[in-house]
């Protein structure tokens, strides 16, 4: 639904976006992951028209963004950074408004109406005008604008900004359920925000894409791999020793030694067949065995391994 092209962004001598290249499908949550001013929000006024990329191009529903981009918009819903909002409107007369420059009928305009102040909870603020309603209720007026003529593809740059933790999740679980049917992308910076509901993540810094894929495929790509620990009911020197016979054992070491029990941390280079051998040299040598899982590595350690470099420039 979404396939970006090589686009790039140069304003002057500044290059804010450079050859960035990713697809999302039908029914895929895809998160933009970066720092802020990595180019997000760039790649998303790209996409929705409001700016023309200096290289590169981009198809929406198989339209071209730079052939047709008045088609193009009437595929996507879209949350900006800055809302769109007209202050001294009321909620439900501005979404009223924003529906009929849609080209919606009437008909479809009442039912849209009901169906967006419900899933963003605007019901109650139906009749306050828009300079009264708090940030968090403003978030969502904007985010009703976007969906109110039921896009195809929906584009979100930082939607959750200024919801409290069960308007979030509210969200989370309405973004969740567009996907059904939908195209979804969003920005974000907030590394939990990507791992709660994205299916797979495009990290960008300095305008630059450095990797993408699901949240595994993204370790193999930092290079940082699964852990295995164990609590084990033996000395460690002893432990250590058979675990370096095993052929998939990189490293291992001691984490801490509580009495009878230590607890180690072993780095393998394929983790899942490195599991079983642990599990089988411990029943084979009758080791007291309380703990034997695989740790996954964090987005959080991941997205620092790629833009580490970025950091340090």
């Amino acid at each position: 639904m979404i396939d970006a092209q090589s686009l790039s962004m140069h304003f002057g001598q500044v290059t804010a976006l450079h050859d960035a290249t990713f697809h999302v499908g039908q029914g895929e949550i895809l998160g933009l992951l970066g720092p802020n001013g990595a180019g997000k929000s760039t790649i998303m006024k790209i996409l929705t028209t409001y700016l023309r990329p200096s290289q590169g191009t981009a198809m929406v529903c198989g339209l071209d963004i730079l052939k047709n981009p008045r088609k193009v918009r009437e595929k996507i819903g879209y949350l900006p950074e800055h809302l769109p909002l007209y202050l001294n409107m009321e909620v439900g007369e501005y979404l009223t408004f924003v529906a009929q420059a849609r080209g919606l009928s009437q008909s479809k305009v009442r039912e849209r109406l009901d169906w967006v102040l419900t899933k963003t909870d605007l019901l109650p603020m139906f009749y306050r005008p828009i300079a009264q309603l708090s940030k968090g209720y403003r978030q969502r007026t904007a985010l009703a604008q976007a969906l109110i003529h039921d896009p195809e593809v929906i584009i979100l740059d930082e939607p959750t900004t200024g919801l409290d933790p069960h308007q979030v999740l509210e969200i989370r679980n309405l973004i969740q359920e567009l996907s059904q049917s939908k195209t979804i992308l969003f920005s974000t910076h907030i590394l939990h925000e990507v791992e709660a509901i994205a299916h797979r993540v495009v990290i960008i810094s300095q305008g630059t894409i450095k990797a993408q894929g699901t949240v595994a495929e993204l370790a193999m790509q930092a290079n940082v791999r699964p852990w295995i620990t164990m609590e084990i009911q033996k000395s460690s020197a002893e432990v250590l020793q058979a675990l370096q016979q095993l052929s998939g054992v990189d490293q291992a070491y001691v984490i801490v030694e509580d009495g009878p029990w230590a607890t180690i941390r072993i780095a393998a280079l394929a983790p899942v067949s490195t599991l079983e051998q642990i599990f089988a040299l411990c029943q084979a040598q009758n080791w007291p065995l309380r703990k034997l899982n695989l740790e996954n590595p964090s987005l959080e350690k991941i997205f620092l391994a790629l833009t580490r470099s970025d950091q340090a420039a």
